[in-house]
């Protein structure tokens, strides 16, 4: 009998357990692990690979915004990612199919429905919650699309960049060297089509706060 490899990622641990309940009660071919934050799911998909599905919620310590999704998309493009979130705005839920993810489920939804709606993902199609209007496409519809294409270790540099790091510290922190990071800052650059560090860094603060208005408003400097 093949099992399926579920994570749940999710920093409320009540939360964790009902789901976990939700999804692994009377199936025996689930398998429901946990972790608090994207350190512990990356430790746990270091140890073993092999996984079929990855809950995520969006709004976690340590995630801004859209950046966990980001990050797992970059770094295990093969594991599907379903959003689960308590945040229902069509906009945000959008934002996350295109970024990458197979699926968003609202926290507010029942058990059944949450069943049918991971069992959706797991059999390879997408899940888009009723009503959601997830086609549409607007100005920034190809920003998200290029910062879908940065690699992991550009979305952590981008995410210093946007805490207002230094190429140095960056550097200090990612254990890498100032010419590293100024490489990935360059690449950035190019993949989000801008000119400059305070252009990305507003990208960023942007994404995370689901307001893409005054995205190419700022003046230029060099990386």
């Amino acid at each position: 009998m093949t099992r399926r490899r579920i994570i749940i990622v999710d920093d409320h641990p009540l939360f964790r357990a009902a789901l976990r309940q939700t999804l692994a009660g009377g199936d025996a071919t689930i398998l429901v692990e946990e972790a608090a934050d994207l350190a512990e799911l990356s430790a746990a998909l270091e140890t073993e690979r092999d996984c079929d599905l990855v809950l995520l919620d969006l709004n976690m310590p340590g995630v801004r915004g859209f950046s966990g999704l980001l990050l797992l998309r970059a770094q295990y493009p093969d594991i599907p990612v379903m959003i689960i979130s308590a945040v229902e705005e069509d906009t945000v839920v959008r934002r996350s199919f295109e970024l990458g993810a197979a699926g968003y489920l609202h926290k507010s939804v029942g058990p059944t429905q949450i069943r049918r709606s991971i069992e959706t993902v797991l059999s390879g199609d997408v899940f888009v919650p009723e009503g959601a209007s997830v086609g549409s496409e607007d100005d920034q519809t190809a920003l998200m699309r290029r910062l879908a294409t940065l690699t992991p270790q550009q979305v952590r540099v981008l995410m210093m960049l946007s805490d207002g790091l230094m190429n140095k510290q960056i550097a200090y922190e990612l254990s890498i060297s100032e010419a590293t990071v100024k490489a990935h800052v360059s690449a950035i650059l190019q993949k989000l089509d801008v000119d400059s560090r305070t252009q990305a860094v507003i990208a960023a603060a942007r994404i995370e706060q689901g307001q893409f208005e005054a995205l190419f408003s700022v003046g230029t400097d060099k990386p």
